[in-house]
């Protein structure tokens, strides 16, 4: 490239904030000499509209399967209608990465176009935790009921789409309003042990969602069209196929633009992302296909020098991805990491997550030739107002790994079936193989292969959120 050209790119690039949808591109140097600076450019924005937008395009593919395709295998319910599982996860459920395998879920994916919902919850016996998680279609945590947010007391709450503009009904302790038209209801339900599972049953019994209109007895307005939901790409697709931006444009038509974000949204105008546009990628110019691509490929280049240089050396934690938008500050980034990781985890004053991708050397975790071991004082190793876990999960898909016990985690109501060292400690082994029969009580199987394992701190004391607070290591035996 010339000279000339060189200083007409950095120029291009020093403007492109200003950069609106249809603006023609001046420059002075030779037709394939501008074309190369188009390519950069759409390449950098699309770069950025693939940090900024992996969340929504993997909530999308998740939602999707929860509550549009009926005929798949991860179909949970219509949307505004509860579904309950009254088990945990094992490794046949693929649908979310990172699954949690301590609290039985429920879940409403809600449709708030046509009017509120009305969410009920029944009184649960005190010692026992439950969690209401709101996210929205950013994956944003916009909200939480439950034991530590409103208490173990029964209640009805209002959810809320950006339009609604009624009155708090009488009956409803309170309104929670989203800014996208579509959110999602994680609720969780601790159980302490396998005989306990009646008990769970009962309480996601009374979990209850009605229309606003049917709370209050009144007729139903008209309902919101339908849509045609498109099929979403698959995880490894969503990392490389333009068709990624066809998908977030149908996503972005039920996300209001925040006022924080509309010179973002003219920006990425200019590649042809915004609200419901339509991108046909197969007939797309050869060269701005592949801009597009490219500007993906860069994205997860950023992504996996993030996790090397931020997220594996503990200098930021997943738990900074996750929250409010005013939590956040539009870091894209971490934002990004977080769902690309573990989508869906909690807020940081709901549960911790510190992760181990190492052992204390430094070395990747591997269970072909590795065996862990993680010492720790049950009663002040990890301090919780609820409770805590060790899951173990396989990679690269981050899914629970079928092993000989059928044991994925070891968490805090298991402490009276562990075996304690002399000292009172208690020793976990993590490996592949039994680690004996006299051991085997605090076995933690791992796959034969790479895998990482989190922790998880429900309503974490303020010790544990203090940034001295540090998880106990994971050595490797010799």
């Amino acid at each position: 490239m010339t000279s000339a050209s060189s200083m007409n790119r950095r120029a291009l690039l020093a403007s492109l904030a200003s950069i609106g949808a249809g603006t023609s591109l001046s420059l002075s140097a030779s037709p394939s000499a501008a074309r190369a600076t188009e390519a950069d450019t759409l390449r950098a924005i699309a770069k950025e509209a693939t940090i900024w937008g992996f969340p929504l395009v993997d909530n999308y593919r998740i939602q999707y399967s929860y509550f549009a395709d009926r005929g798949g295998p991860e179909f949970k319910a219509p949307w505004n209608v509860i579904a309950n599982t009254a088990r945990v996860y094992t490794p046949e459920d693929k649908a979310i990465q990172t699954p949690n395998s301590d609290t039985p879920y429920s879940y409403i994916g809600a449709d708030l176009r046509t009017e509120p919902l009305v969410i009920t919850v029944p009184a649960v016996e005190a010692g026992r935790y439950y969690s209401l998680q709101f996210i929205d279609q950013y994956t944003f945590n916009f909200a939480y009921v439950g034991s530590r947010a409103t208490g173990n007391g029964a209640g009805s709450f209002l959810l809320a789409g950006p339009r609604w503009k009624g009155r708090t009904p009488p009956g409803v302790k309170g309104v929670i309003r989203c800014e996208t038209d579509f959110a999602f209801v994680l609720y969780r339900t601790q159980l302490f042990a396998p005989s306990d599972i009646e008990k769970v049953k009962a309480i996601q019994a009374g979990y209850a969602v009605q229309p606003l209109s049917q709370f209050l007895g009144k007729p139903a307005p008209a309902a919101a069209p339908a849509i045609d939901f498109p099929r979403p790409l698959s995880p490894e697709q969503q990392r490389s196929s333009a068709e990624f931006f066809p998908i977030l444009n149908f996503v972005l038509q039920f996300c209001p633009t925040h006022a924080s974000e509309r010179d973002l949204r003219r920006r990425f105008a200019r590649i042809g992302v915004g609200p419901g546009k339509a991108m046909d990628i197969a007939n797309l110019e050869p060269e701005r296909r592949k801009a597009l691509e490219d500007g993906m490929a860069d994205a997860w280049k950023a992504f996996a020098a993030f996790k090397a240089g931020e997220l594996d050396t503990g200098k930021r934690t997943a738990a900074e991805g996750f929250g409010t938008r005013s939590f956040l500050k539009n870091d894209y980034m971490i934002r990004m990491a977080s769902a690309a990781l573990g989508i869906y985890g909690n807020s940081k004053e709901e549960a911790l997550y510190p992760f181990y991708y190492s052992d204390s050397a430094g070395q990747p975790l591997n269970g072909q030739d590795g065996r862990y071991t993680l010492r720790f004082d049950p009663k002040n190793s990890f301090p919780v107002n609820a409770f805590w876990s060790l899951t173990v999960y396989a990679l690269p898909q981050s899914l629970l790994s079928a092993n000989a016990i059928n044991r994925y985690l070891i968490n805090s109501p298991m402490l009276p079936a562990l075996k304690r060292d002399p000292d009172g400690l208690v020793t976990l082994h993590l490996q592949h193989e039994s680690p004996g029969p006299d051991r085997e009580a605090n076995w933690l199987p791992v796959p034969a292969g790479p895998f990482w394992t989190t922790l998880r701190l429900y309503w974490p004391k303020p010790e544990a959120l203090d940034p001295r607070w540090k998880q106990p290591p994971l050595v490797r035996a010799a």
